[in-house]
């Protein structure tokens, strides 16, 4: 449906809302500028004789300071609106001489919709697209000499606004090599199709203005130590927040109209594609979730950080679309040209969109050094599976030390006093005179045993109930981050509404627990422990204090945004100069686990190592399971139960007959790093 003169009735909307959020802006000025009305009325009152007397001038004086007082605000308000930075995505830009053929496909898909071509083009860790305006408030486009009633100019902006004013195409890295090249033109045609009404000055002048008031809400929320900036940023907080909370519906009904402008518009290229390509996006979605937590989080906990995860999302939508029974078919469509081709070199992209990833998720530094170097995937079944279970066995056996937990029992032979899984399972099964489970308030109630549990592990149980948060639940971002994903600074809606996948993707087999992160538990692991043995809940909390420590100790050390724009190939790299990086992870990928957790998964990783160490199993990867025990080849998925058993009851009666099926031998010593 189109309005007047063939404009988009979305456009009409959202330029009325632009309007509406100017009248804010113009009425906060009407409001800073009536005092200094009032003190020109007095003034000039009184030099006509009209306002005299003692208490006329009292008031003239008043109302004059006053007056003073309020335009010197308004001028700080307004200048610090104007000049602040607003907060930018993060991303990786691409030079046009790096993918010449994908900038010729968005430019000629910008022709066909009659809009602006976007600027420039970016790739972000993400599976969304959206357009972003970059330009800062000071380098706005000049303002267009037309009448405010012709509305002839929402359709045609393109020749009236400069190339370096124009928003930036932000493209997610996993639709360029998962979608095929007509698929990801259908995906961006409603995107590109935003540059036209986004184009109009009064919706530009609209939108400079919020994203100003947002950069200032980010400067007044930094800590000061001076009280008078302090006060000062408390007024500049307050107004911001004030004049935000008037646009905000204006401002979101605004969006909504771009954004249903860019869809009528681009209804008419690749319609009948667009329906097929959403289904990839979903796809696309699943896909890349599994892969960053269950695949690359375990590497990024270990110091590698994989460099081709976009390579890797292939392999994991594929494997997902053999599972997956709403995904039959998909895996035909790999014969066609995958969108990574319109770039000259994909592998150097994809390895500067892997490091933006590990810094966003995870808080990784920005460059390569001795404990954060890349890895393949050819490397990651023993670079990182087996050093992931084998510093873990390692760690609980440090941690059953501290326990005064023995070594070996009495009468046991020669050479046999090693890190042995019989350890394990001597220490945590429950003999029939075991005491109850403990209350969640006393952990070592009824403890008893061999090996009465050392001093600290009460201390350990304290510091992993309170103090050990660990480094997965970062502050929110500060700076210029401040604001990040608000929804007045969020990308048009409708050019991000692809993304949500379609009920039963990513709905397969859990992997076995403890693969994922490494963060101490918080206040909540009383109750969690509670479901466990006496002796299950004090090695538990011995291990999260332990991981607390050693957390703590090796921190990310790159948090700072790097003198130098980071990356592996000369051109790409993430756009440090464009955002503050001083908080990170800004999307930490999972919450801290549980003592349970952590616990399972120390002794799943002892049995691995057994089971590579005395019956020949082999570490593995699993595109969307992430690390996975091989045994002649297979993949063995009903480990868990049985420790989950051990853990919860004290019983390995099922975790010992499974490793007699497998012929492991938990007397034998293991390698431990």
């Amino acid at each position: 449906m189109t309005g007047i003169g063939g404009v988009e009735m979305g456009a009409l909307a959202a330029r009325t809302r632009a309007l509406a959020v100017l009248r804010v802006r113009s009425r906060a000025v009407a409001v800073a500028l009536l005092p200094a009305a009032a003190a020109v009325i007095l003034l000039v009152g009184g030099s006509t004789g009209h306002l005299v007397g003692g208490g006329w001038d009292v008031l003239r004086r008043v109302v004059s300071v006053l007056a003073l007082c309020v335009l010197l605000a308004a001028a700080g308000v307004a200048l610090v609106v104007a000049r602040s930075r607003p907060a930018v995505t993060p991303t990786v830009t691409v030079a046009e001489e790096s993918a010449p053929d994908l900038y010729r496909m968005v430019r000629d898909l910008a022709d066909r919709l009659d809009v602006p071509a976007p600027s420039a083009i970016a790739l972000t860790p993400d599976c969304d697209s959206w357009l972003e305006d970059r330009a800062h408030p000071r380098h706005g486009p000049p303002p267009v000499d037309r009448h405010d009633d012709d509305l002839s100019g929402l359709g045609e902006p393109a020749r009236r606004r400069s190339a370096a004013a124009a928003p930036v195409l932000v493209i997610g890295s996993p639709f360029l090599w998962w979608m095929r090249v007509g698929e990801l033109r259908a995906v961006l045609a409603p995107v590109v199709a935003g540059t036209g009404p986004s184009a109009h000055p009064d919706i530009a002048a609209a939108r400079r203005f919020i994203r100003g008031l947002d950069a200032a809400v980010a400067v007044a929320s930094a800590d000061r130590r001076d009280p008078l900036s302090r006060v000062a940023c408390a007024g500049l907080g307050w107004v911001s927040r004030l004049l935000l909370r008037g646009c905000r519906e204006h401002a979101t009904g605004m969006e909504r109209g771009v954004a249903a402008a860019a869809a009528e518009r681009a209804q008419a290229v690749d319609y009948g594609l667009r329906i097929v390509a959403q289904e990839q996006v979903g796809l696309a979605y699943a896909g890349w979730d599994r892969l960053l937590t269950r695949v690359a989080l375990p590497a990024w906990r270990m110091g590698r950080w994989p460099s081709r995860l976009d390579v890797g999302v292939v392999a994991a939508l594929t494997e997902l679309s053999r599972r997956d029974r709403l995904a039959e078919g998909f895996a035909s469509r790999l014969g066609e040209r995958p969108a990574c081709d319109l770039l000259e070199e994909p592998g150097t992209m994809d390895e500067a969109v892997s490091l933006l990833a590990a810094r966003l998720f995870h808080g990784g530094p920005a460059e390569t050094g001795p404990d954060w170097s890349p890895v393949g995937w050819g490397e990651y079944p023993e670079e990182v599976v087996d050093r992931t279970w084998r510093t873990d066995a390692a760690r609980l056996h440090r941690v059953l030390d501290t326990l005064g937990v023995r070594r070996a029992a009495g009468g046991t032979a020669p050479g046999t006093d090693g890190p042995t899984l019989a350890r394990v399972l001597d220490h945590l099964t429950i003999p029939d005179t075991e005491p109850p489970a403990p209350s969640p308030t006393d952990p070592h109630a009824g403890y008893g045993g061999p090996g009465a549990p050392h001093p600290e592990a009460d201390a350990a149980t304290e510091t992993a109930s309170g103090t050990a948060a660990g480094p997965g639940t970062p502050a929110p971002g500060a700076g210029t981050q401040a604001g990040y994903g608000d929804d007045l600074d969020a990308p048009p809606p409708g050019n991000g509404d692809l993304d949500a996948p379609p009920p039963g993707y990513g709905d397969l087999d859990a992997p076995p627990p403890g693969y994922g992160d490494h963060d101490a538990p918080d206040d909540e692991d009383d109750d969690d422990l509670a479901g466990t043995t006496a002796r299950g809940a004090a090695l538990a909390a011995g291990l999260s204090a332990q991981l607390a420590r050693e957390e703590a100790q090796a921190r990310p050390g790159g948090a700072g945004v790097p003198s130098s724009p980071p990356g592996p190939g000369a051109g790409a790299g993430p756009d440090a100069a464009l955002w503050d990086g001083r908080a990170l992870p800004l999307l930490p990928l999972q919450p801290p686990r549980t003592g349970r957790e952590i616990l399972t998964a120390h002794i799943t990783a002892m049995v691995c190592c057994a089971a590579m160490d005395t019956a020949g199993a082999a570490p593995g990867l699993d595109w969307l399971d992430g690390p996975s025990l091989l045994v002649d080849g297979a993949r063995t998925a009903d480990l868990a139960p049985s420790v989950l058993s051990l853990v919860e009851t004290g019983d390995p009666g099922p975790l010992r007959a499974w490793m007699t099926d497998l012929g492991i031998r938990p007397e034998k010593p293991v390698r431990l790093v």
